[in-house]
């Protein structure tokens, strides 16, 4: 397959791109929570609202051949991110309306739709522009890295700038409208980089027979669900975070809340520093030691246990709701050995998604499981705000790790062949 352009050398593209992947998913599904319970919003309206973002990463493979049958890869990836970056801008202009909950949640959803677009489009993107098997897995681990670096930036340094800025001018809204203006200047500026940048490849083009492909569409999607134990594949992937779903929505809530309502009494600027930026590096040192364990062990041998660390370590935040310790690097430490151990588990649920989506439709198979897996994300957060403003902050935790058993069961039910996984 030939590469078109001077700008063929993959260190030109690959990094930015998978930069740009991460910016929007982290401003959808994270920034979001943090700048809703800055703005006042109710964890339940919080929780349910933002839980729904979800949506269209859950329902992304129904419309992966829309990418496929019109246009090419590389101008659906360029025009993704002039859409992100508008929906930025957006944002930023609408925290001062009267109406800016709804406002902003609509433009944060069709957001999650043009990140989505852009995931299928730039992943597809990647096996053009790298075509070879050598170059592909040469730069794995370089797509990781810049996708979490937009992670740490977001959740991390964005959330840190508007903590600093509530702190300096006592206006949450002014703060994150300047948050989101830098975030909607530097999305912009990719794009037009990506515009001028990307290599264009003879194969990238759209795909026209329209009546066949979704015939195959159709075959795919059935295939799928004719798999050997599909239900408790199901199951698997539906239930495998159904405690880490609800905690993960209410970890922000917690963590900014006085201690009057049951919270830590974080300033969002420690928020940032402690969860966004301490928290991910230990999740991405959790996913790297679970792939290690996984290729020394074998999934089969390393799955019951891999469930273990990533579930138990969750009870910190029953300590915390406890103890409300004021001691930040006590808290830190906490979040760190949680964030940890759910990358380190999270590493074995990637990994069985891969040997579920094995055989003559891997692509579609796999965005299929990631779908179930957002859905699992979705419909328990959805539900965790309601559950908190019950319980309130401690027996919502505990209740949260209860939520982890059905984890255990499935994952003594899953069939795995033996030495899979294994390096």
């Amino acid at each position: 397959m030939k590469i078109i352009g001077r700008n063929s050398n993959p260190w030109a593209w690959v990094p930015s791109v998978s930069f740009s992947q991460g910016v929007p998913y982290v401003a959808v599904m994270m920034l979001s929570t943090v700048m809703y319970k800055n703005l006042g919003i109710s964890n339940a309206d919080l929780a349910f609202y933002t839980a729904w973002l979800y949506l269209p990463w859950v329902v992304k493979p129904l419309w992966s051949p829309v990418v496929e049958m019109f246009g090419s890869k590389r101008g659906w990836t360029v025009l993704m991110q002039l859409v992100g970056g508008a929906g930025l801008a957006a944002v930023a202009l609408t925290l001062h309306a009267p109406d800016f909950f709804r406002w902003t949640l609509v433009i944060f959803w069709l957001m999650a739709f043009s990140s989505a677009t852009h995931d299928i489009a730039s992943d597809g993107f990647y096996m053009l522009g790298l075509p070879t098997q050598h170059q592909q897995a040469a730069f794995v681990g370089v797509r990781s890295a810049f996708y979490k670096l937009a992670m740490i930036g977001g959740q991390g340094g964005l959330v840190y700038l508007a903590g600093r800025l509530m702190q300096a001018t006592g206006d949450p809204v002014h703060a994150w409208s300047v948050v989101f203006a830098l975030m909607a200047l530097l999305y912009l500026a990719l794009c037009a980089y990506h515009h001028l940048i990307l290599p264009r490849a003879d194969a990238d083009r759209s795909h026209s027979a329209g009546g066949a492909r979704w015939r195959e569409f159709v075959h795919t999607f059935r295939s799928f669900f004719q798999k050997k134990d599909i239900a408790v594949t199901l199951g698997f992937l539906l239930l495998y975070r159904l405690g880490e779903a609800q905690l993960l929505k209410m970890a922000a809530p917690f963590l900014l809340d006085p201690r009057d309502k049951g919270g830590l009494g974080l300033t969002t600027a420690d928020f940032g520093l402690v969860y966004g930026t301490i928290g991910v590096c230990a999740l991405v040192l959790g996913g790297l030691a679970g792939g290690v364990a996984v290729a020394r062990f074998g999934l089969r041998r390393a799955l019951m246990p891999m469930v273990f660390i990533m579930h138990v370590p969750d009870l910190v935040f029953v300590y915390l709701a406890t103890a409300l310790p004021d001691n930040l690097a006590l808290v830190a430490a906490c979040l760190a050995v949680e964030q940890f151990g759910y990358g380190f588990g999270f590493a074995a649920f990637m990994l069985y998604m891969v040997l579920v989506a094995d055989g003559a439709h891997k692509t579609a198979h796999y965005a299929i499981c990631t779908g179930f897996m957002a859905l699992g994300m979705m419909l328990p957060g959805m539900v965790s705000g309601w559950i908190q403003q019950q319980l309130g902050y401690q027996q919502f935790f505990i209740w949260a790790c209860v939520s982890t058993l059905p984890a255990f069961a499935l994952a003594a039910r899953v069939r795995i062949p033996a030495g899979f996984g294994r390096e």
